[in-house]
């Protein structure tokens, strides 16, 4: 059984890691993503607060550009 529930955490995680890519492609901030996972999914937002950090750790170069792009489109607007 212990194998059955590790499988399950491990699907619930990955889905939520596919969502919050999804909020990457929208540009939004963390916060934002947390908000609307929340709303719209159902998903706590210490579960997707805990996953966005973990995505910052292993994709550090990723998210400097991201987060670099998504200050200069800020203030263009």
């Amino acid at each position: 059984m212990g194998d059955s529930s590790a499988s399950s955490s491990a699907s619930y995680i990955h889905m939520v890691q596919h969502l919050i890519e999804k909020c990457l492609i929208f540009h939004m901030t963390k916060e934002e993503c947390v908000e609307a996972l929340s709303k719209h999914a159902d998903i706590q937002p210490v579960i997707t607060s805990t996953v966005w950090n973990e995505l910052e750790k292993e994709n550090k170069e990723f998210f400097e550009v991201y987060y670099t792009q998504n200050s200069n489109s800020t203030q263009r607007k």
